[in-house]
């Protein structure tokens, strides 16, 4: 039986990556030992789009009011890129420490995803 997923997030520093999904982002997590966190992630969907080569993957984290979530980032630091109208959502990126980067948007598309009630 399949019983979930995992993603791996390759980084320059995943120490400095980690922390920031366990302080910043405040996801919960478990120390699987030598510092390596790994953590519980919001409900997931899986979209497959066309491209000219395989992979890489990317991670977009999903929100319904995405200046909300802006405003909570700045309020502890952290700097989005300006907030793009796609089409199919407003999508903004979030620099990790590392140096990568992390999606997030608020989409407009039908979803599998229900938002929590307020």
């Amino acid at each position: 039986m399949i019983y979930g997923a995992h993603i791996v997030v390759f980084t320059k520093d995943w120490i400095a990556d980690g922390n920031f999904f366990r302080d910043v982002l405040e996801f919960p997590y478990v120390d699987a030992g030598n510092d390596r966190l790994f953590f519980a992630l919001p409900p997931l969907e899986a979209g497959f789009h066309d491209a000219d080569k395989n992979g890489p993957h990317e991670l977009y984290l999903v929100c319904d009011d995405i200046q909300a979530e802006i405003q909570k980032l700045a309020a502890k630091g952290v700097a989005c890129s300006e907030a793009q109208d796609q089409g199919w959502g407003i999508l903004t990126r979030i620099k990790l420490p590392g140096g990568g980067e992390l999606g997030l948007y608020q989409p407009r598309h039908p979803s599998v995803l229900t938002p929590p009630s307020k």
